[in-house]
């Protein structure tokens, strides 16, 4: 258990949480302060029953404060009666509306040091916020999800709602054996708790989730350009920072009404495919049209070109096109090199020392497929993967496909190739990385290790050996026709005739040499007509 400053970074192995411990609900002292941020557009009477779900919380009301954010409600949002005593209601910040920039205004004002979104529809168990909120006292880097179900609005007042929430008696209200199961939660379950989970940021989707306050912003909190599925965008980004996500169905709560997913599905479905398509390039399948270029990318292909001198220009264009022709066209190159470090002004063309880096940065600079950059980023975030290799050696044209194969089959979080002299290869998964700058490791590689594993390959794995094409047998000639191959070369020998078999194929005989001995060809009409010209003239 932490508190104040100091805390446990236990190396989590993928997304198995099975090492922390969890004190028991109503058998801890709780020492982090919650900010419930709720983002609310209309629904006045929903809103004051998840107030007053909240208003009998077994938190500590002196460590709990409610934030609603009224995002351009019509008549305005007002405070019920029955509220948490440190609640208030707060407009979305000027410029922008929706869930996410509503969200965002919220978390830029709290005062908590750990941020919990709850949607304005929710009714919250008892030990809702304290059963989510105590796996942020064993460390800083998990997101906790909450347990839903769906009903229709129940009849009662706030007033007889906080009261059945304080005695614990919300099974009297709500018959969760006819709620509407959430699909979130079906995954839960068949990937014990999210801990087999190749991807369970999937699940992390908005009613009820919480994580450390410095956790929202240090990926940018929610982008207000998603206006569906702005959740799952987010949740995508925290899984490449490095977080483990922790499902607790303890946090037991109802969402009052039924989901537009149900209601519309497939309208549902159509409005958030375009968001994700371009924010989450895991999303294989929505990214199936043709020669596209996406928002985030599903590769970076790091090349380090300082010595360009010493490389080669025509080298390093080759290996930039060998990785944007590849079978994975969803990529982007960045080339480092101390491009902001070339002097600029007046200085002699021909004879600048920086010669190569110049033409280089001529030749890369107005394609947006390619990034100059001084120095490598800690992490290719939200971009799941990064590769790295020597310009001497350019990517086969299926090298990147096979790379990301090997490590999605067994998970790892970066793969290591042998590339003999040239040195080595690596691909990276963003996800690791972020884990183990998370964890603070001095040593990345011992520390991905640890979390995700990390493979090792070589050359011939990764870039195969085509095998050299077979000879193709000489067709057989017909009589009186050229075989195809001796026709073109008779065509370009000027109509050498060939003879094959005894048969010889028609063609436009050569002169001969003076020394021949053969008679001469028949003469164009014009040589013939000069010469009875001639002929009639002598005579």
């Amino acid at each position: 258990m932490t508190g104040g400053t100091a805390v446990d970074r236990p190396p989590i192995r993928h997304n198995d949480y099975s090492p922390l411990d969890p004190p028991p609900l109503g058998g801890w002292d709780p020492e982090l302060s919650v900010s419930v941020v709720i983002p609310a557009h209309g629904g006045q009477h929903r809103l004051d029953l998840t107030l007053a779900a909240l208003a009998a919380q077994t938190y500590p009301a002196s460590l709990m404060e409610v934030i609603v954010v009224d995002d351009g409600s019509d008549p305005p949002l007002r405070l019920p009666e029955i509220v948490p005593s440190n609640t208030r209601i707060v407009p979305s910040a000027p410029g922008g509306w929706g869930i996410a920039h509503a969200l965002n205004t919220g978390a830029a004002v709290a005062d908590g040091r750990i941020i919990q979104r709850l949607d304005a529809d929710m009714v919250v168990w008892r030990e809702h916020i304290e059963a989510l909120a105590r796996w942020h006292h064993l460390t800083d880097y998990l997101v906790t999800i909450g347990a839903k179900r769906f009903v229709e609005d129940p009849p009662l007042s706030p007033a007889q709602l906080h009261e059945r929430v304080r005695a614990g008696s919300l099974e009297e209200v709500f018959d969760l054996s006819k709620a509407l199961p959430s699909s979130t939660e079906q995954t839960i379950f068949r990937t014990d708790g999210l801990r087999n989970s190749r991807n369970p940021y999937h699940v992390c989707t908005g009613p009820t989730v919480s994580m450390r306050r410095e956790t929202f912003h240090a990926v940018g909190g929610i982008d207000p350009g998603v206006l569906r599925g702005e959740d799952t965008e987010f949740a995508y980004r925290l899984a490449t920072h490095g977080v483990v996500f922790v499902p607790d169905m303890a946090a037991r709560a109802v969402h009052l009404g039924i989901p537009a997913q149900r209601r519309d599905r497939q309208r549902a479905v159509r409005a958030v495919a375009p968001y994700l398509a371009h924010r989450v390039p895991l999303r294989r399948d929505l990214r199936k049209d043709g020669g596209r270029r996406w928002l985030v990318p599903y590769v970076e292909v790091v090349m380090h070109v300082g010595a360009v001198e010493e490389t080669g220009e025509e080298r390093v264009r080759a290996a930039v096109s060998a990785a944007l022709e590849g079978s994975v066209a969803d990529v982007l190159v960045t080339l480092v090199a101390p491009w902001s470090r070339l002097p600029e002004g007046r200085r002699p063309v021909l004879g600048d020392p920086s010669f190569e880096l110049r033409l280089l940065r001529e030749h890369f600079s107005h394609d947006e497929r390619i990034r100059l950059a001084d120095e490598v980023s800690p992490t290719p975030g939200p971009t799941p993967f990064r590769y790295t290799g020597p310009v001497s050696v350019p990517l086969g044209r299926d090298s990147l496909e096979r790379m990301i194969a090997a490590v999605q089959d067994d998970r790892s979080g970066l793969l290591v190739v042998d590339l003999g002299d040239e040195g080595q290869a690596t691909l990276e998964r963003a996800e690791a990385l972020g884990r183990a700058r998370l964890l603070g490791a001095d040593d990345v590689v011992t520390s991905i290790k640890a979390t995700h594993g990390v493979r090792h390959g070589d050359q011939a794995e990764f870039w195969p050996v085509r095998p050299a094409p077979r000879p193709q047998p000489s067709p057989r000639p017909q009589a009186g026709k050229p075989l195809p191959a001796q026709s073109g070369r008779a065509e370009r020998q000027g109509g050498k005739a060939e003879c094959q078999g005894g048969r010889t194929a028609p063609s436009t005989p050569r002169l001969p040499s003076p020394s021949s001995g053969l008679s001469a060809p028949p003469r164009s009409w014009r040589a013939r007509l000069r010469s009875a010209i001639r002929t009639f003239r002598a005579g």
